[in-house]
């Protein structure tokens, strides 16, 4: 179910026609019902289930904040930190495994990273996890020293 519904959270997210449809208040429910179920196939029985009763219940609309917060109590009960790593340049495999393992071992759980590249960070790295954001780039320290010095 769960890789179900993170798939359907992309189909989602890729799709303005499919939240038009699922989010418009003169479509009855049961329509919404009906194409969910198309969408969901035969493969998985629960997700089908899952997505007829949300469409019945008038919360179709509401499917992808539903995926998100599904996808946040998983990641807690499976002790799954996601954080989004952004560095100056592309990280060789070897580099980006040491900086995840280095994570693990302080945060005392598994770790799932998205990498991005902005090459304005001139070097070091900023680690988003949630609402906390650790800057360990030069233009971080440069921006804080910019500032201790605009104070004195």
């Amino acid at each position: 179910m769960h890789e179900a519904l993170g798939d359907f959270a992309a189909a989602w997210a890729e799709s303005g026609e499919l939240r038009a449809v699922l989010r418009n208040p003169q479509l009855e429910p049961g329509a919404k019902a009906a194409i969910l179920a198309d969408l969901a196939g035969d493969e998985e029985p629960l997700f089908a289930n899952f997505l007829q009763l949300a469409a019945e219940k008038g919360r179709a609309g509401e499917l992808e904040e539903i995926a998100k917060e599904f996808e946040r109590l998983m990641a807690r009960e499976e002790r799954r930190l996601t954080v989004e790593l952004t560095t100056a340049r592309e990280l060789t495999d070897t580099e980006a495994k040491a900086i995840l393992k280095q994570i693990e071992d302080a945060a005392g759980r598994k770790v799932e990273a998205t990498q991005k590249v902005d090459p304005d960070l001139v070097g070091g790295i900023v680690l988003q996890a949630g609402s906390l954001r650790v800057d360990a780039s030069v233009r971080g320290r440069l921006e804080r020293l910019r500032n201790e010095l605009v104070k004195t």
